[in-house]
């Protein structure tokens, strides 16, 4: 038997009685731990896992949602740029709409200012007129008296007299001109 364990001894593929003492006494804490102590440390961390999980959708949904806002901001402000441009363009049209307006009244207006001033300078052409009608006839009775009362003596005398009448006619005419000015 010395034999045997010496040859058990020096090889050291055949196990010794401590090693399986060793090994058996490992399997029995490895089964405890397994039984007992293993499903108390599973709980906390199968809680830890599913809030881990938890988190990880929490956080892929706000990412999604997160997404959707960014593409909603987007259109909305690509709808707010397009409505503003609309705002713009309408006001241009309403601004060139009120300026053609305000030029239509006013050639309106100028067209009255004109009339009302052809208006004014015809009824002082016929006053004008009605007065040097009144002074012509009177003019006219003057002269023929002159001329009667020189009867008819001479003919250069007469066209003198006619002369100087045209030319007293011309300075009357000429002094209510600068009178009326």
């Amino acid at each position: 038997m010395a034999e045997h364990t010496e040859i058990a001894a020096g090889n050291f593929l055949v196990p010794n009685a401590t090693f399986i003492a060793e090994f058996i006494a490992f399997l029995l804490i490895l089964g405890i731990i397994a039984k007992y102590i293993l499903p108390r440390l599973q709980g906390p961390l199968a809680e830890r896992q599913a809030i881990i999980r938890k988190q990880m959708h929490d956080s892929d949904e706000a990412k999604k949602k997160l997404e959707e806002a960014q593409e909603a901001y987007k259109k909305a402000l690509i709808e707010a740029r397009e409505e503003a441009a609309q705002i713009r363009e309408h006001a241009r049209a309403e601004a060139q709409r009120t300026v053609e307006e305000l030029r239509a009244q006013a050639l309106d207006e100028q067209a009255r200012i004109i009339a009302r001033g052809e208006e004014q300078l015809a009824t002082q052409r016929q006053a004008i007129v009605r007065e040097l009608r009144v002074e012509i006839g009177t003019l006219a009775v003057e002269l023929s008296e002159k001329i009667v009362e020189q009867r008819l003596a001479d003919d250069t005398q007469v066209r003198a007299t006619v002369d100087s009448f045209i030319a007293g006619l011309e300075a009357h005419d000429h002094a209510q001109a600068g009178s009326q000015s």
